[in-house]
């Protein structure tokens, strides 16, 4: 049995593929125009010339500067790739429509078929790319013929040793089942259209025989340099990890939660804009970073500079421990990058970097990246299981609407996500807005049931105060005091 694999020069591709395409296959790529097929296309052509393969181009709807311009867009150079243009055949064809009892198509379908094999057992490819098939369609004129000139293709392919990748545009009137049954693998890749931002692309593995691929729809982008596809992130794939605990530096809030927070956990900061949530995240960051733990924080809402002016005010030394290398800013524009791309940016600085403490601020600009909160609660539920397994704690924030009282509500409810939860309140009290820090979940063990004070700002930075037990009705905003009973005789 042939085990040999044709990679396609992407590794997160390969990685979905289980290495990449069995070689002396027929593969079919379908996409509506503008997906990235061609480029898939020349970036698998380009992994063959890295090889010392022969690499073949057909191009049905494209000329051959077209297809330059294409590669040189992205730095690479056609050397060491055949380019065969159907213009050339068009053109051949020019004299030959005199008189005939046989209709046109017939006779310039057959000359296509004539010459495709006559350049096929002339370069002999390994690799070969037939860009695209809807123009052999159009000349085959019914399904019989098509499907009969496809079997040729694959016979002649088959015969010289070679991995062919058939490009469809899908401008059939509907999807080509026939098509995808000739085909020993099937990718279908898939753009859509955001109200706002930049488009959204995902592919999928529609069959691949005799191979245990990853299934469902995964992230891509095209960049300089051909397509980045991010593998769909599945926690079970990764081992357990011991665990520990890990210390803010603040004596009373390590109490409130126990002693810290668990690592392999995810941490919740819930409450209302301006409550000290992401100042709060930021001193676990800060404070593991300091430890020489590796640490990234991802910023959906703000600036990194914003970040270190905030971080600065509280006694923060951020930008020190930038220098250090021991925690890294990473500035996330929702508009742009989808969920894939996001989650393996995750993994990355997990397993490149070392990554032990990850915080996310906030989960209001992660849902912003997402098509529904379905979906999110999905990604963020594999999320939090990969960063379990490998033993890495996530401290996430979620700005509630609103300011106290009845009227604040949240956008998402992720509380039952994560391991701990830490809820935020401003409360009134002798004329000025106060804030309050309670925790009222931790699967890790337990925890202080406390409501205690909350202040930021310099010279101290966070400070927790004592347990507000002569305060009822903080978590209203508006508490009532009350005198401490004297126990009687």
């Amino acid at each position: 049995m042939d085990t040999a694999i044709a990679t396609t020069g992407i590794p997160g591709l390969d990685h979905i593929l289980g290495g990449g395409f069995p070689a002396n296959r027929l593969y079919l790529i379908q996409g509506d125009p503008g997906v990235g097929k061609t480029t898939l296309g020349l970036q698998f052509l380009q992994e063959g010339v890295r090889l010392g393969e022969a690499c073949l181009y057909i191009t049905f709807s494209e000329s051959h500067a077209e297809v330059e311009a294409v590669a040189r867009s992205h730095g690479w150079s056609l050397e060491g790739i055949e380019v065969f243009e159907f213009d050339a055949v068009q053109k051949a064809l020019e004299g030959e429509r005199g008189g005939t009892v046989f209709h046109p198509a017939e006779m310039e379908l057959s000359a296509v078929i004539k010459n495709v094999k006559h350049v096929l057992e002339k370069v002999r490819p390994k690799r070969l790319v037939f860009d695209s098939l809807s123009e052999l369609r159009l000349l085959a004129g019914d399904s019989l013929r098509y499907r009969r000139q496809l079997l040729e293709i694959k016979s002649l392919a088959s015969g010289i040793g070679c991995v062919p990748l058939l490009v469809d545009d899908r401008t059939a009137t509907r999807d080509d089942l026939q098509l995808q049954s000739l085909a020993h693998g099937v990718v279908s890749l898939h753009r859509s259209s955001a109200s706002y931002g930049s488009a959204k692309r995902r592919l999928e593995i529609v069959k691949l025989r005799g191979v245990a691929y990853r299934e469902g729809f995964h992230d891509f982008a095209i960049r300089t340099g051909g397509l980045q596809v991010y593998p769909r992130l599945v926690a079970a794939d990764h081992l357990q990890v011991e665990g520990g605990v890990i210390s803010s530096g603040v004596k009373e809030l390590d109490a409130l939660l126990g002693g810290g927070i668990d690592r392999g956990s995810g941490t919740l900061l819930l409450g209302p804009a301006g409550s000290g949530k992401s100042t709060v995240a930021l001193k676990f960051a800060v404070s593991a970073a300091a430890r020489g733990e590796k640490t990234v924080v991802f910023m959906f809402d703000e600036s990194a500079s914003m970040l270190r002016t905030r971080a600065r005010g509280v006694g923060m030394d951020l930008a020190g421990l930038e220098k250090a290398g021991t925690i890294a800013l990473y500035p996330v524009d929702a508009a742009e990058v989808s969920p894939g791309q996001f989650a393996f940016e995750v993994r990355k600085a997990v397993e490149q970097d070392g990554v032990r403490l990850i915080m996310i601020d906030s989960l209001n600009g992660y849902l912003n990246a997402m098509p529904d909160e379905k979906h999110l609660m999905l990604h963020l539920h594999e999320l939090l299981a990969y960063a379990a397994a490998r033993g890495v704690a996530v401290v996430m924030v979620i700005s509630q609407h609103g300011v106290m009282g009845a009227s604040i509500q949240q956008p998402i409810d992720a509380s039952y996500l994560a391991d701990t939860v830490v809820l935020f309140r401003y409360y009134e009290f002798e004329g000025e807005i106060r804030k309050a820090i309670s925790v009222f979940k931790r699967r890790g063990g337990v925890h202080e049931p406390s409501i205690r004070a909350l202040t930021l700002g310099p010279p101290q930075g966070v400070v927790v105060g004592e347990p507000l037990r002569n305060f009822r009705g903080v978590l209203t905003g508006t508490p009532q005091y009350q005198e401490s009973k004297v126990a009687e005789d």
